[in-house]
């Protein structure tokens, strides 16, 4: 399959180009270097994406002139707060990086998201390159310029806006990625299909079993199916001052089911999933969908490998951790339901007894 070239062209205030191909790490330099030329950059990765790519990187960037400097930090999601920032910030500034430096996210959503921080925050804003090396940042937290860290008090609650100037998905990087990875990956891609495109959904359902089995082609046919979804999105509305709240299906519940766990035992695309679930219950229970099209999305996430229960969740605190959402509007919980396999809508003014019932569905 060829490389796949995705613009995203929107009134944001970059314009970038998303890569989709085998082999993109070995010509990361000449990449970075097209769309930011300078001197020095910044890597940021965990310990344990480096072990992998690390090496790679480094060679390419230098071999195109680059002097690098990368600071590597323990993976996991209690890892992405201001604290590691912190310590980014004093690396890179000690190095004395320049505002025309680039800083390049080589890892998961995690270090996506708080390379992203960092890269808005040095020096009042240096240029970022995405290079996901996970299904899930692939096809969603590379792309849109959504940056932040977590606090105590919820997930993605302190972040920025920063667009990045590239996006560099090399697929051959996912023959390393562990099979739970891949199936918070397929969490997100059934998230797309399902609020935009029917294909995509039907897509996942058809081919699960070389997905599963890392063939190239159906995995490059996977992350562009769901980028070009993003992409549609994201360049109708950079911001998320609208329809761009389509891609928090099954977030609303999923960050609270996050928060509630501390970060830990439940991965990000597993509390998606759930969240879908849950979902899919309160839209039924509101009348917005078909019983068989909820029963089509579970039946595919079960099929995926991703959880469909959490039977020790105390529901009450589930509900409280939800008011903490950054999507909350005036007091008001705002939820993302399916109305059919392909569309869905935002909903508030959910009584919280319906709201408690599809919590209770989960345990």
């Amino acid at each position: 399959m060829p490389e796949v070239r995705i613009k995203i062209d929107s009134p944001a205030p970059q314009r970038y180009d998303i890569k989709i191909d085998n082999g993109l790490i070995g010509d990361l330099g000449s990449l970075v270097k097209s769309v930011a030329p300078a001197k020095s950059c910044g890597i940021i990765s965990d310990n344990k994406v480096a072990p992998h790519y690390l090496a790679a990187a480094e060679s390419s960037l230098q071999q195109s002139g680059f002097s690098v400097v990368t600071h590597v930090f323990p993976a996991g999601e209690e890892n992405k707060n201001l604290p590691t920032v912190s310590a980014a910030l004093d690396i890179f500034l000690n190095a004395r990086l320049e505002r025309s430096s680039p800083i390049i996210a080589l890892g998961g959503g995690v270090v996506g998201d708080l390379a992203g921080l960092v890269a808005a925050m040095l020096l009042r804003g240096v240029p970022l390159v995405q290079v996901p090396t996970s299904l899930l940042a692939m096809v969603d937290s590379s792309i849109g310029g959504k940056a932040g860290v977590d606090h105590a008090m919820g997930k993605n609650l302190i972040g920025a806006f920063l667009q990045p100037r590239l996006v560099v998905s090399d697929v051959g990087v996912l023959k390393t990625l562990p099979e739970i990875e891949l199936r918070c990956g397929l969490a997100e891609c059934i998230k797309h299909g399902v609020i935009k495109s029917r294909d995509l959904f039907d897509f996942i359902s058809a081919n699960l079993e070389n997905i599963n089995q890392h063939d190239f082609a159906a995995l490059s046919e996977l992350i562009t199916l769901s980028v070009r979804v993003k992409a549609a999105i994201v360049m109708e509305d950079p911001f998320e001052q609208g329809p761009r709240a389509l891609l928090n299906l099954g977030h609303t519940f999923g960050h609270a089911l996050e928060t509630v766990s501390g970060y830990t035992g439940l991965r990000h695309g597993e509390a998606v999933a759930l969240g879908m679930i849950a979902a899919g219950r309160l839209a039924l229970a509101r009348k917005l969908i078909a019983k068989e099209d909820v029963e089509k999305i579970r039946s595919l996430i079960v099929a995926a490998g991703l959880p469909v229960r959490v039977p020790s969740l105390d529901v009450n605190t589930a509900f409280d951790a939800m008011h903490s959402d950054k999507k909350v509007r005036d007091g008001r919980l705002r939820f993302v339901l399916p109305v059919t396999i392909g569309e869905a809508q935002i909903v508030s003014g959910v009584p919280e007894s319906q709201i408690k019932d599809a919590l209770k569905f989960l345990t």
